[in-house]
């Protein structure tokens, strides 16, 4: 199973050994670690992967589900 949990003011961090990700073409990237941590922020000099750069941009978003 796969689960993506936000971070408050940070990545969505992806759990799970079935997941890919793709570019636009549909061409995989290479994933060196698992969970994996996608950028939400924009900052990122690795995206679509997070590299801790939301810390230096004060990226702020807390999200919740409503439930």
């Amino acid at each position: 199973m796969t689960k993506i949990i936000v971070r408050d003011h940070g990545p969505l961090l992806v759990e799970g050994d079935t997941v890919t990700v793709c570019d636009a073409t549909g061409a995989e990237f290479p994933i060196a670690r698992r969970p994996m941590a996608l950028c939400r922020c924009g900052a990122s000099a690795n995206k679509p992967f997070c590299d801790g750069s939301h810390n230096a941009a004060n990226f702020v978003a807390a999200e919740r589900s409503g439930q």
